[in-house]
C-alpha cells in the first residue's frame, strides 16, 4: 500500500487540535483562548523545537481552506447594521485614526529600515479579534450592556476594515482593479445566495427536509458557496480571505436557511470550521512561525505590542468619552479593541506568501497578538472585578447609614 503525502503531518496537527480543548479545561481561570495554544503547539512541532512537522506542502490545501472557513464564519457573524448605529459610526471613527496612526508608524519604520512592507505592518496593528472576544464577553455577562455593544462594534470594524485593506493593497490586481473585482465578488456572491430563494417550492422542500437527514443539503451548497467564491476570488487577482468573509455576510444577510434554520446552520458551520478547518490553519500557522528570530530579537516583539495598545487601543479610549464615560469601562474596551490574533495571522501569512514580509517581522507580529490575546482580556476583567468590589462597598457603606 502506497504512502499517503502529508498523512502524518496531519494526524500530528489534528492530535494537537484534539488536546487543546481538554488541556485548556484543565486549567484554571482565567484560560488562556485556544489559538494560543494550536499556535504554540505548532511551534513545538515545528522545526525550531521538535522537527515533527516540516513539510506541509501537501497538506496546504486544507489550510488554505482553514484560512477560509475562518474568515466565512467571521462574514457569517458580522452584522452589517451596526455600522449604521452609534456604536458602528464610533467604532469606525476609532478605527479610521488607527489606520492613520498605524501608516504613519510604519513608513517611519520602513524609512529607517525596520521592516520591510509598511502596508501590511499597518494593517496588522489596527485588527480586532472579534471572533476570541464573544465567548469573553458573554461568559462576563458584558455583551448586551453598552461596553460590549460597543466591543463588539470595534471588533466588527476591526475585521472588516483590515480585510478590506488586504483586498486593496495585498492583492496582485493593484488598487482600481482589486476595488472592481471586490464589486464583482459581491455581486457574484448575491447572485449565488439571491438564486435558492427563487427555485420551486418543491425544491425549497427538498432543501428544508435536507438539513435533518445525512443529505444536509443546505450545508453543503453553503460549502459550495464559499468555494466558488474563494476560486472567483483568486482569479481576479484578490486573496482568498475577501471571498470568504464576503460569503459569509451575504449568507447571513439572505438567510439562507430561514429563520427557524439560522441558528441551526450556524452550529454546524462552526462544527466543521472549528472542529476541523481552523485549528489545521491555526497549527499550521505555529509551525512556520520563524520562532528563532524571536528569541534572537525579542525587542522587535515588545515595539509591535507596544505600537498594538497606543495604536489601536488609544483611539477607543478617546473616541468613546461619552459613549463609554466610566474611565475603568473605557479602559477595558481599550483593551479588548486592541486584542488581535487571528487577522495578525492572516495579514503575516498573506504577505509571506506574497514575498513582501520578513518572516522576523511577521514572526514578532504574531508574538505580540499572542500577547494581546494573553493579556489584554485578563486586565480588563480584573478591572471589571475591582469595580464590582467597590460599588459592593459603596453599597455596603450606604446601607449602613
Amino acid at each position: 500500500m502506497e504512502s499517503i503525502p502529508g498523512l502524518t503531518s496531519l494526524a500530528w496537527i489534528v492530535a494537537l487540535a484534539a488536546l487543546a480543548p481538554i488541556a485548556i479545561g484543565l486549567m484554571p481561570k482565567p484560560r488562556p483562548p485556544e489559538v494560543v495554544l494550536l499556535l504554540v503547539g505548532g511551534m513545538i512541532l515545528g522545526p525550531d523545537i521538535l522537527d515533527i512537522v516540516n513539510d506541509q506542502a501537501d497538506i496546504n490545501l486544507i489550510v488554505q481552506i482553514g484560512l477560509g472557513f475562518l474568515f466565512f464564519v467571521a462574514g457569517y457573524e458580522t452584522d452589517l447594521r451596526v455600522i449604521r448605529q452609534r456604536p458602528g459610526k464610533l467604532a469606525l471613527r476609532a478605527w479610521a485614526i488607527s489606520i492613520v496612526l498605524a501608516l504613519i508608524a510604519a513608513l517611519a519604520a520602513y524609512h529607517f529600515q525596520l521592516v520591510h512592507a509598511p502596508i501590511p505592518v499597518a494593517i496588522a496593528l489596527t485588527t480586532t479579534a472579534l471572533g476570541t472576544l464573544l465567548p469573553i464577553l458573554k461568559d462576563n455577562g458584558l455583551i448586551h450592556r453598552p461596553l460590549g455593544v460597543n466591543v463588539t462594534a470595534n471588533g466588527t470594524i476591526g475585521e472588516f476594515g483590515p480585510l478590506l485593506a488586504i483586498s486593496l493593497f495585498l492583492g496582485t490586481a493593484g488598487i482600481f482593479g482589486a476595488a472592481m473585482s471586490l464589486l464583482i465578488v459581491g455581486g457574484l456572491a448575491a447572485l449565488i445566495a439571491f438564486v435558492p430563494r427563487k427555485v420551486s417550492d418543491n425544491i425549497r422542500e427538498i432543501v428544508d427536509r435536507g438539513q435533518v437527514t445525512s443529505s444536509q443539503t443546505l450545508l453543503r451548497w453553503t460549502v459550495l458557496l464559499l468555494l466558488v467564491l474563494l476560486v472567483v476570488s483568486m482569479r481576479f487577482g484578490l486573496d482568498i480571505v475577501i471571498g470568504a468573509f464576503a460569503a459569509g455576510i451575504v449568507l447571513r444577510l439572505h438567510n439562507l436557511s430561514g429563520e427557524q434554520g439560522e441558528n441551526d446552520l450556524g452550529r454546524k458551520l462552526e462544527g466543521l470550521a472549528f472542529g476541523f478547518f481552523v485549528p489545521i490553519f491555526f497549527v499550521s500557522s505555529g509551525v512556520t512561525l520563524d520562532l528563532r528570530s524571536i528569541v534572537e530579537n525579542p525587542s522587535r516583539l515588545l515595539a509591535f505590542f507596544v505600537g498594538i495598545i497606543l495604536i489601536r487601543g488609544l483611539p477607543a479610549f478617546l473616541v468613546h468619552t461619552k459613549a463609554v464615560p466610566n474611565v475603568g469601562d473605557r479602559f477595558r474596551l481599550s483593551l479588548y479593541t486592541a486584542t488581535g490574533l487571528p487577522v495578525i495571522i492572516a495579514v503575516t501569512t498573506i504577505a509571506i506568501a506574497s514575498g513582501i514580509m520578513l518572516p522576523e517581522n511577521a514572526a514578532a507580529l504574531v508574538g505580540a497578538g499572542v500577547l494581546t490575546v494573553l493579556l489584554f482580556p485578563l486586565i480588563a476583567e480584573l478591572i471589571g472585578r475591582r469595580q464590582e468590589q467597590e460599588m459592593e462597598g459603596v453599597d455596603a457603606i450606604a446601607e449602613a447609614h
